[in-house]
């Protein structure tokens, strides 16, 4: 029998890792599959959780308030050590770019244990962007033993860095996985999530074109954030035919200038997170809800016009629905969007947010050659190849 331990603690996480996790439960004869969760991100890992129907078999619960890199990375590493010096794996697999993949992948190291990557081989070549992602892969890559490449972009990377051909292999993002499954489920029940949204938020699709807005980088707090709110707030403001949409992250460093610049004096404030959709005197319309859980953020993914953002997944999760990304930071560790053109960097700069906005909104052809490009993340079967992989690998 082949022993796993699959360790994640973020939502970005869960959602990579469940067609994985599931995949090898399916192959219960094959493998024991054992799955631990530090709880990075407590309420947003749950709710996936529960979405993909994953149980874990470990939870540390190690979120507390106002926790830092240094807290999540000790208390990973000493969390996970009587874990694996127990369950005494073959492997244990990481997923990505955080701070419990980084802190796992060292524990097992300690421990003698080899670690599987999955989504291994990102790259920026700016040690503080994204901070501190850019770091954690780097570390999981010298740390890791096998290594499962989203792109052959991502390979070479790896190559370069001294890693043997032969511990490398081109999957695809599992995320595509996770995105079909979740796509399938919302489109067939279109109307619940429709009803769902207009009942918990007061949130209601009408024939505006939807922009659908996410933010919460790290080398964004600041002046970058303040930017970005003045250029939807422009935006908003001087366009009628958009419905501007934006679940806040909780971190008090994007919600205080969400509060200043967009919310104002349009509404009676109060405490976290900001929730409420208002009307635009001769603007848009302005929806502002706290973070959703992904089966709905997948819904409004689905039927927005276009995605501004600066995440990392949505940079491959859009171009799947056929939606353009506008991506808010300077540099991506994802350039292969930017080569099939599903992608364009826009920065935080207010006057190029709003410039790259209207050339969508106004231009046909600007709009198809982004929304027709082929999604160069995978084809839905990364997870079955992972598992074929693994199967070799621990014999």
């Amino acid at each position: 029998m082949r022993k796993i331990v699959i360790i994640f603690g973020t939502r970005p996480e869960a959602i990579k890792m469940a067609p994985v996790v599931l995949r090898l439960k399916e192959e219960a004869e094959a493998f024991q599959v054992k799955v631990a969760v530090t709880a990075q991100h407590r309420q947003m890992l749950d709710q996936v959780l529960e979405l993909f129907n994953v149980v874990p078999d470990y939870d540390l619960d190690l979120m507390t308030p106002d926790q830092d890199l240094f807290d999540i990375t000790v208390r990973v590493i000493k969390g996970l050590k009587d874990l694996l010096e127990k369950e005494r794996p073959q492997l244990v697999l990481v997923h990505g770019d955080t701070t419990t993949t980084f802190a796992a992948a060292l524990a097992a190291f300690y421990l003698h244990i080899p670690v599987g990557h999955v989504e291994a081989g990102l790259r920026t070549r700016d040690k503080y962007r994204p901070f501190p992602e850019e770091i954690n892969r780097r570390l999981v890559g010298s740390l890791a033993d096998y290594h499962f490449a989203p792109t052959p972009w991502a390979r070479d990377n790896l190559l370069a860095e001294g890693v043997p051909a032969e511990n490398i292999w081109v999957t695809g993002n599992t995320v595509i996985d996770a995105l079909q499954m979740i796509a399938t489920l919302v489109a067939r029940e279109d109307k619940t999530w429709s009803d769902f949204l207009t009942e918990r938020y007061g949130l209601t699709l009408d024939s505006r074109r939807l922009i659908l807005v996410t933010g919460h980088r790290r080398e964004n707090f600041g002046p970058g954030f303040r930017n970005i709110c003045l250029a939807l707030r422009d935006l908003v403001e001087t366009r009628p035919d958009i419905h501007l949409v934006y679940p806040v992250h909780l971190n008090p460093r994007v919600q205080e200038p969400v509060r200043d610049i967009l919310v104002g004096t349009r509404v009676a404030t109060q405490q976290a997170p900001v929730s409420f959709t208002l009307e635009v005197a001769g603007g848009g319309l302005l929806s502002l809800l706290p973070p959703l859980d992904y089966a709905p953020f997948v819904y409004l993914m689905s039927k927005s016009y276009l995605v501004l953002t600066d995440s990392g997944g949505i940079q491959e999760e859009a171009p799947g629905l056929g939606k353009p990304v506008l991506v808010m930071r300077e540099v991506t560790e994802r350039p292969e969007g930017l080569w099939a053109n599903t992608v364009k960097l826009v920065g935080t700069d207010r006057l190029e947010i709003i410039r790259a906005v209207r050339e969508l909104l106004d231009n046909p052809a600007s709009y198809q050659a982004m929304a027709q490009a082929q999604n160069p993340y995978g084809d839905g079967q990364a997870a079955s190849r992972i598992v074929q992989i693994l199967a070799k690998i621990l014999d």
